[in-house]
């Protein structure tokens, strides 16, 4: 018995068997880029594999040169390619399982001067304009995607997924947006389909019944994207052209409205892709926001799809589907969408990682061995940077107690779970508790651990934390001001008209809390970003729903830049967005006078300004504490490496809880 059936259930397509529903879908890691990575590329679907995933698709790779995502990127368009990719599926297929290859060609969303598009229309998001190919070209970049196919096939990967999703070139060809050509190429819908047709049509004839999944694009949520007839007639003929499974995709890269970040609420997009599977005769895939195994096997158990796909879960724990079929779901270290390992590296040039789990595409160099002696380790405090040490240590044999002065765990992770569109932290959390229950540590909850009890121990790990900086402000400690703590704490319910002093991440999110309407359903999310039945709007947007603010807030910033512009490369527009469509008032480049009965007074462009408020919210950062690690040093206690100071006790700049989880992971690691 399970509690997943529907997602532990074997599924064929033609030649292959998966051994179950769970597919871990594409995402670029850096990876793939370079071939001194392959093996690292290796060690990292094989620990998925070995995990239990059913089937494991690639990052995208180039059928040719223009295709690259950047300069000297990831391709597959040689035999010698081919063979070294071996390694990769030698490695997951050693571990039972299946990988499949992502065939991308990056059309206009290129990050290199020699893109090509179906028309040469520049992206928003690139600073390179593409130029269009000619008709001949489009026809031989067909054959490329096809032969890239064969490639795939040859370097012993059980099946290619064709990225026909999230405004890639095929994307491109099928959106009037993009699409402004007159010759057979495009001009009509049934011409602009002719490109993923032929693509998939040349490709079955090159690999008989090798499964090809398609990446199809359900929702463009562009202006000129495809209407919902134009998407089923599309699916109608990629599958009379020798599609095995179409998986969905939702967005375009460029598109306004969020669809997998943390705010996206879980499985909001099951409702298309259930409408897709009802029209269509292959098997269908879900896709985005699907992070526990519960909304998976909801989805497959009510028949809305036949494989769910998770991505970034996989990445958080890649042995998410061997926890659930054990009855350890409990255990899973659930993926907190927050982007800013995995997506926002990418975007930066960076080898991705996960913010929960640093081990993400590092499992070669963040070795967390067995211990030759059973040595003891005190950890003091049980926020992320904390808890991230004291169950490393522990997975690795050594004998942990945890130290926490309150009367739970989760430091700062308590005050971040409580921002709307972050409720998953609580996961993080979750998951945490239960490993130290798992592993046996010792915590101690309630307990301000001082030099003299930490003697004796092996090691100690100070993770100690930070508290609210509150800066010299004349009328600071006024009953009007408040810390942010405070608030999200619940401590302190503000008033009606409040002012945030500080707009970085923490002002931001606290802003978004102070605004947040508690009744908020998914249909009001869809509504405020302007997604609508695709059947009615083309490309699924329509007008959007104003929000209804709870508050009137003000957000300062002594900085002259654009309040925002700090935040995550893919999640901070979304951000800065519901900022705006929450009414909340913003100013920069002021310097803060007092804090009186009448409200905050400021200085701004040389002229006094009243902000007339109810309360005053105080984000401006944040101090280490720090005092056990000076009393340690000052003991001498730091000779000899025994002492380690980890986290916001390190660092106390703006809460960076992805530095946190790393460095607590690395220290045990180093024990």
């Amino acid at each position: 018995m399970t509690d997943f059936p529907h997602l532990l259930t074997p599924l064929t397509l033609g030649p292959l068997t998966l051994r179950n529903r769970a597919v871990m879908g594409s995402m670029h890691t850096g990876l793939e880029d370079a071939p001194w990575h392959i093996d690292r590329l290796a060690a990292y679907f094989a620990e998925r594999a070995r995990g239990g995933t059913g089937l494991i698709i690639t990052g995208g790779y180039a059928p040719n040169k223009r295709g690259w995502l950047k300069p000297l990127g990831s391709e597959m368009t040689t035999r010698m390619q081919a063979m070294r990719h071996r390694r990769v599926t030698a490695a997951v297929h050693a571990e039972g399982g299946a990988i499949a290859m992502q065939i991308l060609h990056a059309g206009r969303y290129a990050y290199h001067p020699f893109s090509v598009s179906a028309s040469a229309k520049q992206a928003p998001i690139n600073p390179f304009k593409p130029s269009a190919l000619s008709a001949k070209a489009v026809d031989a970049t067909a054959t490329d995607f096809a032969k890239s196919v064969a490639l795939a096939r040859k370097a012993g990967y059980d099946a290619v997924e064709i990225m026909g999703s999230e405004g890639y070139l095929i994307n491109q060809f099928l959106a009037a947006r993009t699409n402004e050509r007159t010759d057979e190429w495009g001009g009509t819908a049934e011409k602009r389909m002719r490109f993923p047709v032929e693509v998939v049509r040349r490709a079955r004839e090159l690999v008989g019944d090798f499964p090809i999944i398609y990446r199809i694009s359900l929702l463009d949520l562009v202006e000129d994207g495809q209407t919902w007839e134009e998407t089923v007639e599309l699916a109608h003929r990629l599958t009379d052209a020798g599609v095995t499974v179409l998986n969905t995709g939702i967005g375009w890269h460029e598109a306004r409205v969020p669809t997998i970040i943390t705010q996206v609420p879980q499985g909001a997009w099951r409702s298309v892709t259930a409408r897709l599977k009802a029209a269509v005769s292959v098997p269908v895939c879900a896709s985005n926001r699907i992070s526990s195994p519960t909304t998976a096997e909801e989805i497959l158990a009510a028949g809305e799809a036949d494989l769910v796909s998770m991505a970034r879960p996989l990445l958080a724990d890649p042995e998410f589907v061997n926890k659930a079929a054990a009855g350890r779901a409990d255990e899973i270290n659930t993926c907190i969408a927050c982007n800013q390992a995995c997506l926002d590296h990418v975007f930066a040039n960076k080898t991705a990682s996960c913010l929960v789990n640093p081990r993400a595409c590092h499992e070669t160099k963040l070795v967390l061995g067995p211990v030759r002696r059973r040595e003891s380790v005190a950890v003091v405090g049980a926020g992320p940077a904390g808890l991230s040490a004291a169950v490393s240590a522990a997975e690795r044999g050594l004998a942990v107690t945890l130290f926490e002065q309150a009367g739970e765990i989760g430091g700062q992770f308590r005050l971040a779970m409580q921002v709307p569109g972050k409720e998953d932290f609580a996961e993080t959390l979750r998951y945490f508790g239960r490993r130290l229950e798992v592993l046996g540590v010792d915590v101690r909850l309630g307990t301000r651990a001082s030099a003299g009890q930490l003697d004796g121990f092996d090691h100690v790990i100070v993770a100690t934390g930070v508290e609210p900086r509150m800066p010299e402000i004349e009328g600071i400690y006024h009953p009007k001001s408040v810390s942010y703590a405070d608030v999200l704490s619940g401590r302190v319910v503000p008033g009606r008209r409040v002012a945030v002093i500080g707009a970085g991440g923490i002002g931001v999110d606290v802003s978004h809390f102070l605004t947040h309407d508690a009744g908020e359903t998914q249909e009001d999310w869809m509504a405020h970003w302007g997604v609508g039945d695709p059947s009615l709007h083309r490309g699924g947007l329509m007008e959007k729903k104003p929000r209804h603010a709870v508050r009137e807030v003000t957000l300062v910033q002594r900085k002259e830049t654009p309040i925002g512009i700090g935040l995550g490369k893919t999640s901070g527009w979304a951000h800065r967005a519901v900022l705006k469509q929450s009414g909340v008032a913003q100013v920069s480049g002021a310097t803060y006078d007092r804090i009186d009965d009448a409200g905050l007074h400021l200085v701004v462009g040389g002229q006094q300004r009243l902000l007339e408020v109810d309360h005053v919210v105080v984000c401006a950062g944040q101090e280490s504490v720090r005092e056990l690690y000076d009393t340690l040093e000052e003991q001498g206690r730091l000779i000899g490496g025994g002492v380690h100071l980890i986290g916001g006790a390190d660092v106390a700049a703006e809460l960076d809880a992805k530095r946190a989880i790393r460095q607590g992971t690395e220290v045990a690691a180093a024990l």
